[in-house]
């Protein structure tokens, strides 16, 4: 091989590394943002098979490049993450999700892995209920605590919430210390009845079971869930071999001994032929159930067996779950119309005959960008197929073009914003438009609906439509109006559906949202491609926003998972003249520009790192909030109860059962002083 052509190879292998480097970035910011949507917001955007395919696409790319792979990979964690509101809670055994399979060849699959390392298998089949996952904790047979998921390590403290469903007993029929896992879903019947009563009273209708039953459970008023009639079914035992319990079937019998509902079309198999038995009988009779589904969960028998395969960063490898097809339901595409986002994005939108699809009604869908009308070929007045996997917003997957009859039109893409008539910019290399108009109402009124959302300025009691009202009343045309409606209670007091509490309430809150850490008003200030995650990055990085306005492009692009586009978009954002002009006005009126929170630990005390404390008794110079932020803030995990991993047990005045087990298990035991003498 001559030099030259080594050059040539050798750069090309660079520019291929360089684009999955690309796509690789892309997809951890696309999935991360669906995983806020499903986990935390309970709105998904997107089918259960897209995600499925954008998380396929970066396992793939992770193990062609693994020296690509980001620490903050979606692949090694789960979705999500603890909203506020609600205490957090470590979870003592990471609450894993499972791997999936879509088909039978997949299935078969799993099963020659198993059979690799175990002869011989049996297999457990469970019905997968579409519902939130829970942790439930007793101690001496007592609940003391439920908790959501959350992102796997971290959870909602809904213990409340748990104790009204009736289906968890407050007490188990023996006196034992334990967690046991599972999940509480809403029934087909009481979700009906639920959304008649709202619809009776005017309100927004819940899409599904699970976004009843999630927006339920986290209901910080517990008199609301209990009205909403949640159930539950129990089905894992994080650890079980320590109850003398040598099978997953046989947990799930002492399960139900303690008490617990278990669903009761659990099945022990003996081969993968006998799985494929039970899928084949749900995926016909799942409508028949009482509740939704939406797939199979296969799991290995045998606990020690399961402990040999063991787990990858992210999934059981003694697990999957089978995900049924998502329902295709065929409607008229009967126009294409085009909205305009808080960037200036245009995109198009697909206008349906309403049609019904697992459960909601469906008259919109968006069509993404032009390359997507035109490689599908969509036209109006096609019939197309759209689905909709579970409770996500449908997608319009292709025309039927047998169906054509010759009166369809052609898409056409428009090139003047639908809202300003300003001639739209496509970037190179990109496929959507964007309209360059920084003061088009359409974007205005998106970027203010952005900026009170819940991750950014999270105003409450400033809806979309409120929003939208008060713009176009002349209340709301820029970020500083919002924090001048106090000078107009007068006015709103005269507007349909304004009392004065409500009132009172959205003032409240538009003034604690000026004490919001800099992350939140980063986010909320709509720089393009400056997500949550990125706004904390910066935050963490520069502390106050004016040094962030400060900051060189070199600065910037040299950030760890920013790089020069998002780099360049920072500083033309903080160049244009308007949007200084209201950051200077927002300054004025009180707004916090700084970093409130955590700052990355510049060292690791082994006293307290990565080490599991517990917390029992009444010390004299802390609260228990204030110790576990002062643990957590120097790296340790603080949990509510005593097991084998604990490495400390502070312990105060009048410690408790928590101290007795301490020392019985030989776990370090801290009085105040101790404690006062290791944080010096």
């Amino acid at each position: 091989m001559t030099m030259d052509t080594f050059i040539i190879c050798y750069g090309k292998i660079i520019m291929v590394i360089d684009m999955a480097e690309k796509r690789i970035e892309e997809l951890v910011e696309i999935i991360n943002k669906l995983n806020y949507e499903y986990y935390t917001l309970d709105k998904p955007s997107v089918t259960d098979q897209e995600y499925d395919r954008y998380m396929q696409e970066l396992i793939s790319l992770e193990e062609k490049y693994p020296e690509l792979k980001r620490e903050d990979s979606p692949t090694v964690r789960v979705g999500g993450k603890v909203l506020e509101g609600f205490d957090k809670v470590i979870h003592e055994k990471p609450m894993l999700s499972l791997g999936n399979v879509f088909n039978e060849d997949e299935l078969i699959k799993f099963d020659e892995r198993i059979k690799k390392e175990i002869p011989n298998p049996k297999y457990v089949c469970e019905l997968k209920i579409d519902g939130l996952s829970v942790s439930l904790k007793y101690e001496n047979g007592i609940l003391v605590r439920g908790a959501t998921r959350g992102d796997g390590v971290t959870g909602e403290d809904i213990t409340n919430n748990v104790k009204t469903i009736k289906t968890i007993p407050l007490k188990l029929k023996e006196k034992t210390d334990i967690e046991i896992r599972g999940e509480i879903y809403m029934s087909k019947k009481v979700f009906e009845k639920l959304n008649f009563e709202r619809a009776k009273q005017g309100l927004e209708l819940f899409q599904n079971p699970r976004n009843a039953a999630a927006g339920s459970i986290r209901q910080l008023d517990s008199s609301i869930a209990s009205k909403r009639k949640l159930d539950a079914f129990l089905y894992h035992v994080p650890d079980a071999l320590d109850y003398n319990i040598n099978t997953h079937y046989e947990s799930l019998e002492y399960i139900k001994k303690l008490g617990f509902v278990v669903n009761s079309n659990i099945k022990l198999v003996n081969n993968i032929k006998e799985v494929l038995d039970y899928i084949n009988y749900w995926t016909v009779h799942r409508e028949e159930l009482p509740y939704e589904i939406d797939g199979i969960v296969i799991k290995l028998n045998d606990l020690r067996s399961q402990q040999k395969l063991g787990f990858t960063a992210k999934y059981p490898k003694w697990a999957t779950a089978y995900k049924f097809p998502a329902k295709k339901v065929l409607t008229k595409l009967k126009d294409i119309v085009f909205t305009v986002g808080r960037t200036g994005q245009v995109t198009p939108n697909a206008v349906l005959e309403p049609v019904k699809v697992a459960g909601s009604t469906i008259s919109r869908a968006t069509l993404h960008n032009e390359e997507n009308v035109i490689s599908k070929d969509f036209k109006i007045g096609d019939i197309v197929s759209i689905r909709k996997a579970g409770d996500v917003i449908p997608e319009v997957v292709e025309p039927i073009i047998d169906r054509r009859n010759g009166t369809e039109k052609d898409f056409k893409m428009i090139n003047t914003c639908p809202i300003c008539n300003t001639k739209l910019e496509k970037n190179v290399n990109q496929a959507d438009y964007f309209c360059p108009n920084e003061k088009c109402p359409a974007r205005n009124i998106e970027s203010l609906i952005h900026f009170v959302s819940r991750d950014a300025m999270n105003i409450d009691g400033l809806g979309e439509r409120i929003i939208e009202d008060f713009y176009n009343m002349g209340f709301i045309n820029t970020f500083v109006d919002i924090y001048k409606l106090n000078e107009r209670k007068e006015e709103l007091m005269e507007l349909e559906g304004f009392g004065t509490k409500s009132i009172n309430n959205l003032l409240e809150s538009i003034e604690m949202s000026k004490s919001n850490s800099l992350e939140r008003l980063l986010f909320a200030l709509g720089i393009r491609q400056v997500g949550s995650k990125t706004a904390k990055l910066l935050a963490q990085k520069f502390i106050t926003l004016d040094k962030i306005m400060e900051a060189k492009f070199e600065d910037l692009k040299n950030i760890k998972d920013i790089g020069e586009i998002i780099a360049q978009n920072i500083i033309e954002y903080f160049k244009e003249e308007n949007n200084l002009k209201i950051i200077n006005k927002l300054k004025e009126i009180g707004i916090n520009t700084k970093y409130l929170g955590k700052i990355e630990i510049e060292y690791k005390n082994d006293k307290f790192y990565d080490k599991i404390f517990v917390l029992t008794g009444t010390l004299d110079n802390y609260t228990r909030d204030e110790l576990t932020k002062l643990l957590e803030d120097m790296g340790a995990k603080v949990t509510s109860s005593v097991s084998k991993k604990t490495n400390v047990v502070i312990a105060g005045v009048e410690a408790g059962g928590k101290l007795d087990k301490a020392k019985k298990l030989g776990i370090e035991i801290w009085d105040e002083n101790t404690l006062q003498n290791n944080l010096k």
